[in-house]
């Protein structure tokens, strides 16, 4: 089971939030074993390098937050909306950064070969449901994080050179008694 994400001195999401939305891509691979699909930020903005599912902010033309969702995997990781079957929307997550973000699960059909939008991602990774719940890869320490007052106790779990926390740990927090209790078909 994951650490629940650890709050201590993290500063509150400010009052004004913008709506952005991301997929949370899952799969099954060959070998039978559930997989989530996140992605290495390009190095640059505010999330640069970080772990994330693919998303980003509600554009004006975007019929819904689905759409949103839908659209930024197109654009990130060409992933087709024919190849997503929506699950759930899950619980909603604010940021720090200021983000009301509505997370998708969308089982998804994997392509041959991952592909992406290099401006805006580094690498797709296929993460294994069990090594999030290997409690082993699971820690929390302070970090300073650059534009905080202080020190922010983090939560996070380790994925070989990679450390996935924040926003998409919460998702994940979140996320995985659901599967682990096979509320989805997956």
């Amino acid at each position: 089971m994951m650490l629940p994400p650890d709050q201590t001195n993290v500063p509150a999401a400010p009052a004004q939030l913008r709506a952005a939305a991301v997929l949370v891509p899952i799969f099954r691979d060959d070998a039978g074993e559930l997989r989530l699909v996140l992605v290495r930020r390009s190095n640059f903005g505010v999330h640069g390098g970080q772990l994330a599912f693919p998303g980003g902010k509600r554009d004006p033309d975007d019929a819904s937050l689905l759409d949103t969702a839908l659209r930024e995997a197109e654009e990130e990781v060409y992933l087709p909306r024919s190849a997503v079957e929506v699950l759930a929307e899950l619980p909603v997550v604010e940021t720090v950064t200021g983000f009301r973000v509505t997370p998708f699960l969308g089982l998804i059909t994997r392509p041959a070969v991952w592909r992406w939008l290099e401006r805006e991602v580094e690498e797709v990774l296929e993460v294994r449901v069990a090594e999030l719940l290997d409690p082993a890869r699971h820690f929390t320490e302070d970090w300073q994080l650059a534009g905080w007052p202080r020190a922010a106790r983090i939560s996070f779990v380790r994925l070989g050179e990679h450390k996935l926390w924040g926003l998409s740990y919460r998702i994940v927090h979140e996320l995985l008694p659901r599967l682990q209790n096979d509320e989805w078909a997956v």
